[in-house]
């Protein structure tokens, strides 16, 4: 390839990242044709096949594949490029994406980004409630909370904290059943079930929980439904200490039962940071879920 064509380059980022030509060249604003010639171009000129037709999808080879990443970081280098000769580099209006679990999304992300709108308007946050993690290497998200470290070298991770879950039982239930301290005395009691397939049985049992499915009084996959449901009084439920403090009627219950412990990691892209509005983002994300809120104002400031 004697001369990159950036427009070509764009065009096979593009393609990959959204799977199909349509969303491609919608998002670049061209014609579905010219973009198809973009990509044809590039593989014409690097004398290489890039994509293979799927249905309506575009697949990439394997030779697309091991290009990917060092298209990624041209193309990064390019938009880093235009941002410092414009200025937009410092900058912080703009969306900046975040990608969460569903309970986090729901309980904790809306204080922090009510937060981050006084101090900076201009900062307009996408919250994305997922239970899947959210690939920022395709840039789903900006920037992502996650319980377990990634392990793509081109991610920057800080750890957060360590953040602990407690089982938890709505007041009537507690009034109904009395109010169950040990694992032992959990045998007989219900349950509030995150799957079918015992999976989250299993977890529980390792935790040292005598239970069967036969305690599960219902299911729910979702952190929200479920937590709703325990406060419904259908069972007995797990939840970050936090969200569980802040919910009304609720009573911690399996006192001697040992904490569920897990990380808090915020996640985001190595060429992102690069973007002030997303290092504003970050920084106050960091300090919202370490729970020192009060201190993002200074942090802000120090940017």
């Amino acid at each position: 390839m004697n001369k990159l064509d950036w427009n070509q380059l764009q065009a096979f980022l593009e393609t990959a990242e959204t799977g199909t030509l349509s969303a491609a060249a919608r998002k670049l604003g061209l014609t579905q044709p010219t973009l198809s010639r973009q990509v044809a171009a590039i593989e014409q000129s690097m004398g290489v096949t890039l994509f293979e037709r799927v249905g309506r999808t575009m697949a990439l080879t394997d030779t697309g594949l091991d290009l990917l990443e060092h298209a990624r970081a041209m193309g990064a280098a390019a938009e880093a490029l235009s941002l410092a000769a414009t200025g937009r580099s410092q900058a912080t209006g703009g969306v900046v994406s975040v990608s969460a679990s569903d309970a986090v999304a729901a309980y904790l992300l809306p204080p922090m980004v009510r937060q981050l709108r006084e101090q900076d308007p201009g900062i307009a946050i996408e919250v994305i409630s997922s239970n899947a993690l959210s690939d920022l290497q395709r840039r789903e998200a900006d920037i992502a909370i996650r319980h377990v470290k990634p392990t793509q070298p081109d991610l920057i991770a800080r750890l957060i904290r360590e953040a602990t879950a407690y089982f938890y039982a709505s007041q009537d239930w507690v009034n109904t059943h009395g109010h169950p301290r040990s694992a032992q005395e959990a045998t007989h009691l219900s349950f509030v079930g995150s799957d079918r397939s015992g999976q989250f049985l299993g977890y529980l049992q390792q935790h040292g929980l005598p239970l069967s499915e036969a305690n599960f009084s219902c299911y729910a996959d979702h952190s929200v439904a479920h937590w709703e449901l325990v406060r419904q009084g259908l069972g007995i439920g797990a939840m970050m200490e936090e969200i569980a403090q802040s919910t009304p009627g609720i009573v911690r219950v399996l006192d001697d039962v040992p904490p569920v412990r897990f990380p808090i990691w915020l996640v985001t892209h190595r060429e992102l940071r690069t973007s002030r509005r997303i290092r504003v983002v970050f920084e106050a994300l960091a300090q919202g879920l370490a729970g020192n809120g009060g201190q993002i104002r200074e942090q802000l400031d120090a940017l």
